[in-house]
């Protein structure tokens, strides 16, 4: 079984939006929700995790992260919402999506 990489996009309470990488989603989404991340994400406190895409490879999780950063704030919150209508955090205890469950 080979790595897998992940694209994600993380909302603040208010709505802020911040769009990510990462081969390893279970701990940047902890790093995002306890601050450890300076910058952005911690001034604006983007700790919930609202839509997330798998791939095989960096380079496409690079170009897709590419992508998603050059789309309007409308056509991002479109996509998340045919993934997430309720835009739920899919990192609290009993989140639906499936790529974050374990077993």
């Amino acid at each position: 079984m080979g790595c897998k990489y992940y694209v994600y996009i993380m909302s603040s309470k208010s709505g802020v939006l911040y769009i990510g990488a990462t081969n390893d989603l279970e701990r940047r989404v902890l790093e995002h929700k306890k601050g450890l991340l300076e910058g952005f994400t911690k001034k604006y406190r983007v700790t919930r995790l609202v839509y997330v895409e798998e791939f095989d490879r960096p380079s496409d999780m690079v170009a897709r992260e590419r992508q998603l950063k050059g789309w309007t704030r409308k056509r991002k919150l479109e996509l998340i919402h045919r993934q997430n209508p309720e835009m739920a955090d899919y990192a609290r205890d009993g989140a639906r999506d499936p790529s974050l469950r374990s077993g």
